[in-house]
């Protein structure tokens, strides 16, 4: 009788494993937010197909911890529902598009209050979480799922297709770990300070950015923007208090 209670609880345990990192995504109830159970390891960081900014440089492994991705970009009607109104320029595009026109400032009030309603621990994520993601698991991926130019169309929105505008979440086809949207349609905020020099100083392990600075990070490229400006490795920066109808994001947590 013993055995047969042990052997239940490991096939639960298994079961409740599966479930989480194989296949039923966690969702929250409050706004529908899905995740993408994301498994760490090491990747070797940065410019590793040539022709990016010094910034991309130099190319450096890092490894990252477990953690759960957005497998889409906050939307308005999930900034609505937080927040109380939406601040998008593009706000006749529709309740699941992504929400844009929020600063890093107002992405912080919005996750503390997003955290005291859920009793969880959201966060955005560090550069090194989002570019791990982004190239479905730290593969050799130009942009987010596809390292072929002429094949990004299939993945992103961006200046070619967009026509000058931002898209329902999840209309094109995902990366390798079924995440949309990393490449295009909105750039994403990253909890990071930018530094210029810090891949030459970046641990290797969970690398969390500079311990100050002025600018904030954000990464993947929007719909007004070139394919250079889409690869999974450009880095940008702005103000913590500057938004634009460029720039949205997406949450992290970890398990």
């Amino acid at each position: 009788m013993h055995r047969k209670i042990v052997l239940s609880v490991v096939f639960f345990v298994f079961f409740v494993s599966f479930a989480v990192a194989g296949g039923k995504e966690p969702k929250d109830p409050t706004t529908g937010m899905e995740f993408v159970f994301v498994k760490g390891s090491c990747y070797d960081m940065g410019d590793t197909f040539g022709g990016g900014e010094p910034d991309e440089k130099p190319v450096h492994n890092v490894c990252v911890s477990d953690f759960y991705m957005g497998k889409y970009e906050v939307t308005q009607v999930q900034w609505k529902t937080i927040m109380g109104s939406n601040p998008s320029y593009f706000s006749s595009c529709g309740d699941t598009c992504p929400v844009e026109m929020v600063s890093w400032n107002d992405i912080e009030e919005f996750i503390q209050k997003f955290n005291s309603r859920t009793g969880k621990s959201y966060r955005l994520p560090t550069e090194a979480e989002w570019e791990y993601a982004a190239r479905s698991g730290g593969k050799k991926e130009k942009y987010a799922g596809t390292s072929s130019d002429s094949d990004l169309k299939n993945y992103a929105w961006y200046g070619s297709n967009s026509d000058n505008e931002t898209h329902p979440a999840g209309q094109k086809q995902p990366n390798g770990l079924g995440i949309y949207d990393m490449s295009g349609n909105v750039y994403e905020w990253c909890q990071d300070w930018f530094s210029s020099n810090y891949y030459k100083n970046s641990p290797r392990n969970n690398p969390q950015g500079p311990f100050s600075g002025s600018n904030r990070m954000f990464r993947g490229g929007s719909w007004l923007n070139e394919p250079l400006l889409v690869r999974a490795s450009d880095r940008n920066d702005d103000n913590p208090s500057g938004s634009h109808s460029r720039v949205g994001f997406r949450l992290l947590r970890t398990p």
